[in-house]
C-alpha cells in the first residue's frame, strides 16, 4: 500500500511540475537527491564501523555482558511469559544494547531475529502476542544514549557541534520509552 502511496505522489509531482513549464525542477532534484543519498551513506557507513568496532571492543572487554546481566532482570519483568534462557532474550537484549548505542541499523537484525524466536512461542501465528507488542515497542522507543546516526548526519553536514544533541536524545528517549511502558502495560492489563 505505501509503495503506491510513494507512486501516486511522485506522478504527482512529475505532472505538476510539467503543467507548470518546471520539469528541469524534477531533473534537478533526483541528481541532488541521489548526490545527497550518497553523501549520508558514506557518513553513516563510517560512524557505524567507528561504532560497531567500539562494540567489538566492548563485547571483547566484557561490557556486552556486564550490560546483558544489568538488562537481565528489566527483561524479565518485560516479558514475564518468555522462558527463562530462551534465545529471544538473548535476542532481546542484542536489540537494546543497539539501540542503546545509536546503532540502530545494527539492531535491525538482531530484533527480525528476536521476533522470529517471539514468533515460535506464539500459539496463535496470525496474532501478535503480547511480548511481540511489547518488544515492538520498546524497539520503536528505545533508549539511547549516544545517537550515532543523528550525530554523523549532522557531522556530515558541517554542524558546529554534532553532539550537543546527546542530553536532549537521552531525556527524549527515557520519556518516550517510560511512556510506551507505561501504555503497553495498561493495554496488557485492562
Amino acid at each position: 500500500m505505501v509503495n503506491w502511496i510513494w507512486l501516486l505522489l511522485i506522478i504527482i509531482g512529475i505532472a505538476t511540475a510539467a503543467f507548470n513549464g518546471n520539469i528541469e525542477l524534477i531533473n534537478h532534484a533526483v541528481f541532488e537527491g541521489a548526490k545527497t543519498g550518497v553523501t549520508i551513506s558514506f557518513g553513516l557507513i563510517s560512524i557505524l564501523v567507528f561504532w560497531l568496532g567500539i562494540m567489538r571492543i566492548a563485547e571483547e572487554a566484557g561490557l556486552l555482558k556486564w550490560i546483558s546481566r544489568l538488562l537481565q532482570p528489566i527483561v524479565q519483568w518485560l516479558f514475564p511469559e518468555v522462558p527463562k534462557n530462551h534465545p529471544a532474550l538473548g535476542y532481546i537484549i542484542s536489540n537494546m544494547t543497539a539501540n542503546l548505542f545509536g546503532l540502530g541499523n545494527a539492531a535491525t537484525p538482531m530484533g527480525i531475529k528476536a521476533m522470529q524466536e517471539l514468533q515460535q512461542l506464539n500459539p496463535y501465528k496470525e496474532k501478535a502476542t503480547p511480548a511481540m507488542s511489547t518488544f515492538l515497542v520498546l524497539n520503536t522507543s528505545s533508549i539511547t544514549i549516544i545517537p550515532t546516526t543523528v550525530i554523523s548526519i549532522r557531522m556530515t553536514y558541517h554542524s558546529a557541534s554534532p553532539t550537543e544533541i546527546v542530553g536532549t536524545t537521552i531525556l527524549a528517549t527515557l520519556f518516550s520509552t517510560l511512556t510506551a511502558i507505561l501504555l503497553d502495560r495498561w493495554f496488557r492489563y485492562r
